[in-house]
């Protein structure tokens, strides 16, 4: 759908979806359109313009119904930049607390209130994935947090969801074009795929350590054909120095990861002398058993799932001004929220 935006029924009717169309994901120019809003928004335009109303101008309030990090923030001012409205807001990556406002908007209605579900679905969702990124970089304190969710969520809101996670306190990220729109480099090093193709923990540590750059952790997993502790000690004897660290991600059918895993890897390695080498665990992790791991001995995390399946943060817009006068729905007050927290981005 490429063209100026939606405002009209006779607009969505003409809308035809090829059935040739490869992905169901929207592309930028529909977003930018409309065509992913909710029918009623529409509805209100025709109705407002027939009445001679759809430029009255409106003040709009966002709020949370529990409390978060801010993400999402940069793709609403993205959405709305070069409209005759103005636009405060929380920065991303602030704290805010149930129902405290974190967006306000200013101008004709027509100019935005049909893009009152885009935004809401942009701040809900990413809002949500930072929020578990901080609670899990929380229980990880100094430690590194690096986010393994992409293969949890659908590829095209991929780079959105470790983008939010970042902005709540992840170290790093794996998704390739997720790290290259935070100017970071992605982070990761090979799955298990390579190691049983090859059939040798030890003969894929040092073939990847001839072929990777320098830059590249040498981090290898160590769970995926004999012990872990035994396996660590063959990496660190045949690497030494060069080893950065081990990586445990013993599957849940063996019990997975757990503190007393970790506790003897890092004693077998100490024993001999191998320090350096830090524990990097993977796998089903929350902030829970983040604590217990890191008291443990692990050194940094893979954080997957407990990010991407977050949920999103029910966010809400109120108008609260209309032609300059003070109105709420019944339960909501009339009039802007006191706040001294937003600033203007727009």
């Amino acid at each position: 759908m490429k063209g100026k935006e939606i405002t009209t029924l006779e607009q969505v009717n003409a809308i035809k979806c090829s059935p040739d169309r490869k992905f169901f994901s929207a592309e930028h120019d529909e977003i930018e359109s409309g065509a992913t809003t909710d029918i009623y928004f529409i509805r209100t335009l025709e109705i407002l313009s027939h009445l001679g109303l759809s430029d009255t101008e409106v003040v709009g309030e966002v709020f949370g119904r529990r409390s978060g990090i801010v993400a999402g923030v940069e793709e609403v001012k993205n959405l709305l930049k070069g409209k005759p409205i103005e636009v405060w807001s929380l920065p991303e990556g602030a704290s805010f607390e149930r129902k405290e406002v974190i967006m306000r908007i200013k101008g004709p209605y027509c100019e935005f209130g049909a893009f009152e579900t885009v935004l809401l679905g942009m701040l809900a969702s990413s809002s949500g994935w930072a929020t578990a990124a901080r609670e899990v970089k929380e229980a990880a304190g100094d430690k590194p947090v690096i986010c393994f969710g992409a293969r949890h969520v659908h590829p095209a809101v991929a780079p959105v969801m470790e983008r939010a996670a970042l902005i709540g306190g992840a170290d790093g990220a794996s998704c390739i074009l997720a790290a290259k729109m935070a100017g970071r480099e992605p982070q990761g090093t090979v799955p298990h795929a390579v190691f049983l193709i090859i059939g040798d923990t030890l003969e894929t540590a040092k073939a990847y350590h001839q072929l990777m750059p320098p830059e590249a952790k040498r981090i290898m997993l160590v769970d995926t054909f004999k012990d872990e502790a035994e396996e660590s000690l063959r990496l660190a004897r045949e690497l030494k120095d060069a080893l950065d660290g081990i990586r445990l991600d013993t599957p849940s059918e063996r019990g997975g990861v757990t503190p007393d895993l970790v506790r003897e890897v890092r004693f077998r390695l100490d024993a001999e002398g191998f320090n350096n080498v830090g524990i990097f665990v993977s796998g089903g992790l929350s902030p829970e058993r983040i604590k217990l791991l890191s008291e443990a001995g692990a050194s940094a995390f893979g954080v997957g799932s407990y990010i991407s399946a977050a949920s999103p943060i029910d966010m809400t817009m109120d108008l609260k001004m209309v032609d300059g006068k003070p109105v709420a729905k019944r339960g909501r007050l009339p009039g802007l929220s006191v706040t001294e927290r937003l600033s203007r981005i727009l």
